[in-house]
């Protein structure tokens, strides 16, 4: 029996990351506490930016951005698992799973870019400093984060119009938290050979395109670092890069992760488990790394809570 995609009542079940009752208080506890950490931590670091003069350059324009792209797309998908263990329902309508997929898949790619131009922020800035001001004006800054944001606009909606074509099965069960495409593109009945071919060339566009951009531009940095004459020098423009570096370091670690355990495991539950390593955790800490490392946005932290505590 094959139930088509246009049937109102049709919705998919979100199995989750574990269907053990005794674990749904304990996994309801630790996304709340990841969730309301991300969010409080990625708002943190967008007011600092924004109320601290000496913080408004591209730099800092990109990471609010990116903090701004990470509470986003840690919304689209937490929540709704929260509202699922709290009422003890795993359903989604059939509009919310398509429209979740939509923003993750969003969100998830203006991370790549986000991380890719802010690679190229800090090629302009070791490799050519004298230029920075004049290449990284303002207009290329919002260029640079608009086309990022249309871009992966287009490419999340490309997926989703390929999806609204397919037939599903009457089991719609999604072994994961959230709904992700490749997952959703199992549970169809009829021929997904377009929708896989678009999955794997967008992947291969959108995914191995921004990295091997960061790849060019830090081999670019190494060459330039070396090339300075002395190790205080050295160390500070490296510093300058180091935080960003990290969380590429992060964020790129966790997504081969997951597409390893996929390619190397039949579970769609140790899949589901691993995803969080770059859907919650790399959020999670982004705002971590770039505190610790970084005076500048300690000591606007510092004023931010200063006024908060007024």
């Amino acid at each position: 029996m094959v139930q088509g995609n246009n049937t109102p009542t049709s919705e998919f079940l979100l199995l989750g990351l574990s269907e053990q009752p005794e674990l749904q208080p304990i996994l309801f506890g630790l996304f709340l506490s990841m969730y309301l950490i991300t969010v409080l931590g990625n708002l943190l670091i967008i007011l600092a930016v924004s109320s601290d003069s000496h913080l408004h350059t591209p730099m800092y324009f990109f990471l609010s951005n990116l903090s701004l792209v990470d509470i986003c797309f840690t919304s689209t998908t937490i929540p709704k698992m929260l509202v699922n263990i709290q009422t003890q329902s795993k359903a989604i309508t059939y509009a919310g799973c398509i429209t979740q997929m939509y923003f993750s898949i969003l969100l998830g790619a203006w991370d790549h870019f986000l991380l890719t131009v802010m690679a190229y922020d800090r090629y302009v800035a070791i490799c050519h400093p004298l230029h920075y001001t004049v290449i990284m004006n303002p207009r290329l800054c919002g260029l640079l984060v608009l086309v990022s944001c249309i871009t992966s606009a287009l490419n999340s909606l490309l997926h989703s119009l390929m999806l609204l074509r397919l037939s599903f099965r009457v089991d719609l069960e999604i072994p994961h938290f959230f709904c992700e495409v490749k997952q959703m593109i199992q549970l169809a009945c009829s021929d997904t050979f377009l929708n896989d071919m678009v999955m794997y060339l967008a992947t291969g566009m959108l995914g191995v395109g921004p990295l091997a951009g960061i790849l060019y531009s830090y081999s670019k940095i190494v060459s330039s670092i070396q090339a300075i004459p002395s190790a205080q020098g050295k160390y500070k423009a490296f510093s300058t890069c180091a935080s960003h570096l990290s969380v590429v370091s992060l964020f790129y670690g966790a997504v081969l992760g997951v597409n390893f355990s996929s390619a190397g495991t039949h579970s769609s539950q140790s899949i589901a488990v691993t995803s969080v390593m770059y859907t919650v955790v790399t959020p999670m800490l982004n705002p971590f790394i770039y505190s610790l490392r970084n005076k500048d946005i300690k000591g606007a932290l510092k004023r931010v809570l200063g006024m908060a505590d007024k």
